[in-house]
């Protein structure tokens, strides 16, 4: 079995770097840490876990708890795309994820049960229900964690712009000439759904437009199908919108399956502009308009701050706003004059 003491003298560092560099202290440098894994990976060295955790009182673990309502958590691509990048920044350093098990709640074990049971180091939280109990439990906890895209006072969060978000699908279409703009929002109890609703009605009053009774529609949980839905009811208005800003990629999706599906041509009759960028907004007919949520950064800095807290072994509180950006595409025209 390969040692410790081993890479040591493969390496010619010292035995205390060695154990430093694989326990991934800061006062090693990144060059150095990376020699000394790459020989232990050559090696095939391999770290006794348990004998680890008890020298470092690290378990080198990460707890993620997610939502599953609808189609927001992990199946989601947003949010499997800003777990992805949290994922990969973790890993490089050297830690793993624990998944919370979707059957906890059937079994009376608490999230925060199982994450203190497994030992792990600290708490990403991901798409949830600010008013969920045991969300506040583990914020509540001494435990690190940080939270990606849900505001709290109490522990430090990662979000995108979305109050910008809004105000900027508003303004864009605006600028292609059009007045009449409806809204299809997501749950306006939910953060995202709440900041880009105040998005559009800042940009909308900012513009001196007008939003009609009905303009305004609850796209819910951000699946297809509300957006099915919520597109049904505004082409059914006497007076329907020329130009919708939807609150989701998913629901945009809908929402322009079901103008198809009723000979409204997207963008001649009605341009959309989504919010999210999923990887499909550029593959589905007409390539849809949408607002960039940058998921590459999102998962790093949730994972940077993680990883500062558990290093330092105290909980931060602070908030972090990651800015978003207009990608056009072909579900936008100038209104016809």
């Amino acid at each position: 079995m390969i040692t410790i003491y081993d890479l040591a003298k493969k390496t010619g560092f010292s035995y205390t770097t060695v154990s430093k560099a694989l326990n991934n202290y800061p006062d090693v440098s990144q060059k150095t840490r990376q020699a000394i894994l790459q020989t232990a990976a050559d090696m095939g060295y391999l770290p006794n876990a348990h004998a680890q955790s008890l020298s470092t009182k690290k378990s080198w673990t990460i707890g993620v708890m997610f939502s599953e309502a609808n189609e927001v958590g992990m199946k989601h691509p947003f949010f499997s795309a800003v777990i992805e990048s949290f994922r990969k920044h973790a890993e490089k350093e050297g830690y793993d994820l624990i998944l919370a098990s979707r059957n906890l709640r059937n079994r009376d074990t608490s999230y925060l049960e199982h994450f203190l049971y497994r030992g792990v180091d600290g708490i990403v939280v991901i798409s949830s229900d600010p008013n969920d109990e045991q969300v506040q439990e583990m914020i509540n906890n001494h435990i690190p964690i940080v939270v990606i895209d849900m505001t709290n006072e109490n522990c430090s969060v990662i979000l995108s712009d979305d109050l910008s978000g809004g105000k900027l699908a508003i303004n864009y279409l605006h600028s292609l000439g059009h007045t009449k703009i409806a809204h299809i929002s997501g749950d306006p109890t939910i953060h995202a759904g709440k900041e880009r609703i105040e998005g559009y009605k800042k940009a909308m009053s900012q513009l001196g437009l007008p939003v009609p009774d009905h303009y305004l529609v609850n796209g819910g949980l951000f699946s297809i199908k509300e957006g099915s839905e919520a597109m049904s009811k505004l082409l059914d208005l006497p007076d329907p919108p020329t130009a919708v800003f939807v609150a989701g990629d998913h629901m945009a999706i809908g929402a322009m399956e079901l103008a198809k599906s009723r000979g409204v041509r997207i963008p001649e009759d009605v341009s959309i502009v989504g919010y999210d960028d999923i990887e499909m907004a550029s593959y589905v007919t007409p390539k849809l308009t949408t607002i960039r949520q940058d998921t590459d950064v999102l998962g790093v800095r949730a994972a940077q701050i993680l990883i500062k807290q558990m290093i330092q072994k105290k909980k931060i509180v602070t908030e972090e706003i990651i800015p978003v950006q207009l990608i056009e595409r072909e579900s936008c025209l100038p209104l016809k004059k």
